[in-house]
């Protein structure tokens, strides 16, 4: 093996002169080299093309519904993710997976266009037999299987539920089948196409239509269609159902007419809620006379706050006043006390001589 000493000269063998280091000046970057720069992300995956052939796998792969699809993975201890479907026991006899010594090996027979997903793979990280589940070196594709009698991917549902809450984007799942595929979003009644500008809605080929920005004026049935080479197809239709979801919890205060009363007043508890008027709150109590029945809580007023009523206080209705302020977010729980003294005993009618 020939090892070449940058310090002699190949021809002479004798020592060569060598230039003083150049210092960088200050401020100077040092260049990155190449291999650095254009360097691929790392990727453990690798599809079988023939017999003996292997190519990387690359982020978008776009295959025909019937082929065979051979993946393969390295690492020790290897786990997979793949499309729901392929997790359906009548369907999983065409899902193989193999595991060997440095890799593993997915298999998907008789492919069709319900097998369009996300695959991806990352080993487990071990240690004196301890494996741990770790996928921060995930190696994944987003595979396509195009069919062109099958522009979305078919699903069992005819209609589809889904809530258009406030507090975040909500996703209407039509994935197509073929990346070519020309895509649009439209109402069901009235029949109207809705704009996709990118900022309140978009469309991601992988997923669907994103709805960044819901407004009441989205709710109902919609649809998404999709148009390649003159064959047009409509996808699972999405029932759209408004809901104005809380940023947080309630935040409930709770303060009663006076912190102590006689046996025989009449008193209230007031549980208020501050901010969002416009979110539904609900209201629950406990107190100590509740199961004797004293108390008439009002009832909720304006979603902002309720009021409990305590007519002709007695002995048992002493002690703590619990409010229980409930919205989609979670509940939230606020006390105060209230301390019976005994009655007032009326004077005494003087006697007459």
């Amino acid at each position: 093996m020939n090892i070449s000493n940058p310090k002699f000269s190949k021809v002479t063998g004798q020592k060569t002169h060598q230039e003083a280091p150049k210092h960088k000046k200050k401020g100077q970057v040092k260049p990155t080299t190449a291999s650095r720069q254009g360097r691929p992300p790392f990727s453990a995956l690798t599809r079988a093309v023939a017999k003996g052939q292997f190519q990387k796998v690359p982020n978008i792969l776009v295959l025909r519904a019937g082929d065979m699809l051979d993946l393969r993975c390295k690492g020790m201890a290897v786990k997979w993710r793949y499309p729901p479907y392929l997790e359906d026991a009548e369907v999983e006899r065409r899902l193989r997976i193999k595991y060997f010594e440095k890799h593993s090996q997915l298999i998907v027979l008789n492919s069709t266009a319900a097998d369009t997903g996300e695959y991806s793979c990352w080993s487990l990280q071990c240690r004196d037999g301890d494996c741990r589940d770790g996928n921060s070196r995930l190696s994944q594709t987003f595979i396509f299987f195009t069919d062109p009698q099958e522009l979305f991917v078919p699903t069992e549902d005819y209609y589809e539920v889904i809530q258009l809450r406030t507090n975040h984007a909500t996703l209407l799942p039509c994935q197509v089948t073929n990346p070519l595929a020309k895509v649009t979003l439209h109402r069901e009644f009235p029949p109207e196409k809705v704009p996709v500008d990118g900022i309140s809605i978009s469309y991601d080929v992988k997923r669907g239509f994103m709805i960044h920005r819901p407004h009441p004026s989205l709710a109902g049935s919609l649809f998404c269609m999709a148009n390649l080479d003159g064959v047009r197809q409509i996808s699972t239709k999405y029932m759209l159902l408004y809901v104005n979801y809380p940023s947080s919890v309630p935040k409930p205060s709770i303060r009663a007419s006076a912190a102590s009363f006689r046996v025989g007043e009449n008193f209230n508890v007031t549980c208020t809620v501050f901010g969002e008027p416009e979110i539904a709150v609900d209201f629950t109590w406990e107190y100590p006379g509740q199961q004797v029945g004293t108390g008439v809580p009002l009832g909720n007023i304006a979603n902002q706050k309720d009021i409990l009523y305590i007519d002709e206080a007695r002995a048992v209705d002493d002690g703590v006043y619990t409010c229980i302020a409930q919205n989609l977010q979670g509940a939230t729980t606020v006390s105060t006390g209230i301390h019976m003294l005994p009655a007032t005993l009326a004077p005494r009618k003087a006697k007459s001589g």
